[in-house]
């Protein structure tokens, strides 16, 4: 019914203005006019999403074309597993969604109660920016909150070059975490996050890395409480050198459903709209990532994908605990005698037990659609001497024919190798000496 109502305004709305308006001006009108009910569609759409995810009403499928973004994923915060992924291994520019990275490096480097100075690199950054003045002190926690909330370029470039000492360095500690988090896809040139490119690439990441560093900023990070922080708050003020400024966060998605952790924006003429989330609702974790989600004229697209994936990781995933302890049969030892060996049971065939390390919860997020393996692997010939707690073969859990888990089994007890010598000894010891 809303659809076939704004249908019907905006065929009013044109047919009044055909009646007695000059050509030149009715174009221009109608363009305006068109992009303002294209606006408020957009708007009332997300509003409704937003109902029906909060009242659990959400389709159980969600199809790649549905979709606003170019790229897309939804992965399980706690796992790092792929939910739901739209082009999520593609590189692509990443704007300003970069900026969880910087902060976090940064919080982790325990610079947040410092002061630096605004360098002319700094100063010199495009908007949106702060307006630093070259050669001004400012605090490091007041600049990460203003990256944070409103998104400010300058006060990237002030962090890194205050961090690192230079933003190239900086660059190369932000690539260098990436990794560590497990990132495949990803290398970022400019703290900011402003599109740029060198001699090893441009700047970009995927949407699955993306998830995957925010995951590691809201979650797994020493310093995510300190992250979050910054991130959940709404209005930040602060005064320096004479002036006040006020920090606004403009991550709408905290309106619009409950369970948000954190989010960032961001928008290039490369990347377009951008956006980076991580959730928790009843023990359930999740992260999303938007890369191309529309460009001007479309800036609510980001919350309606955003929407959507949540939508259907809330529909279709629930907590399940996916270990269950595996029977280990006795594996033959080529050539193996038990230490206890006596002549009576000599060369006879020798068997080894393998251990795990115990009963244990392995909780990931698991739908209906989804086909768990369980396997023990054992190496193909066991042979003599073994040591205890050498790897006999491992075991392995599977969520769609993909190895979410390995575990060894080890050996239980030392195996001895059969030779001569040995049998000569066991000679002496149960007829010579005895």
């Amino acid at each position: 019914m809303a659809f076939f109502m704004r249908k019907m305004i905006s065929i009013l709305m044109i047919s009044t203005l055909l009646m007695g308006i000059p050509q030149g001006k009715l174009i221009a009108s109608q363009e305006e006019n068109v992009e303002e009910l294209s606006q408020a569609a957009q708007e009332e759409d997300v509003e409704e999403l937003s109902q029906a995810v909060q009242d659990d009403v959400v389709p159980q499928t969600l199809k790649d074309s549905e979709l606003y973004s170019k790229s897309a994923a939804l992965i399980d915060g706690s796992t790092k597993r792929v939910l739901y992924g739209k082009e999520e291994s593609t590189p692509l520019a990443n704007a300003s969604t970069t900026k969880i990275l910087t902060c976090i490096v940064a919080l982790e480097a325990g610079v947040i109660s410092d002061t630096t100075t605004a360098s002319s690199r700094a100063v010199g950054q495009p908007k949106v920016r702060l307006g630093m003045e070259e050669g001004t002190e400012y605090k490091i926690k007041d600049l990460l909150y203003c990256l944070m909330l409103e998104s400010y370029n300058d006060c990237a470039v002030a962090i890194a070059e205050h961090v690192a000492g230079s933003v190239e360095a900086f660059a190369e500690m932000m690539n260098k975490k990436a990794l560590e988090i497990g990132c495949i896809d990803t290398y970022f040139i400019t703290p900011n996050g402003l599109d740029d490119e060198n001699e090893n690439g441009f700047h970009h990441t995927t949407a699955e890395d993306l998830c995957r560093i925010m995951a590691y900023c809201s979650w797994d990070s020493p310093k995510s409480a300190e992250f979050c922080e910054i991130t959940q708050t709404m209005s930040y003020s602060f005064e320096n050198n004479g002036r006040s400024y006020t920090a606004s966060n403009h991550n709408q998605l905290f309106s619009k459903i409950e369970g948000v952790v954190s989010g960032k924006t961001g928008f290039t003429a490369d990347a377009g709209y951008c956006y980076v989330a991580s959730f928790e609702r009843s023990g359930k974790k999740m992260c999303l990532a938007l890369l191309g989600c529309g460009w001007p004229n479309n800036k609510t697209y980001k919350w309606s994908d955003s929407l959507k994936l949540l939508g259907y990781g809330l529909t279709n995933y629930d907590l399940e605990n996916i270990y269950e302890t595996p029977f280990l049969e006795c594996r033959e030892v080529f050539e193996g005698i038990a230490s206890n060996c006596s002549l009576s049971n000599w060369r006879q065939t020798c068997y080894l037990e393998g251990k795990l390390e115990g009963e244990k919860e392995l909780i990931y997020l698991v739908s209906l659609d989804d086909t768990i393996s369980r396997q023990v692997q054992w190496k193909e010939d066991l042979t003599a001497p073994i040591e205890e707690g050498d790897i006999l073969g491992y075991y392995l859990i599977c969520i769609n024919e993909e190895c979410v888990y390995s575990e060894p089994i080890r050996a239980e007890i030392f195996v001895e190798k059969w030779c001569f010598s040995m049998f000569f000894e066991r000679v002496c010891k149960e007829f010579l000496l005895y």
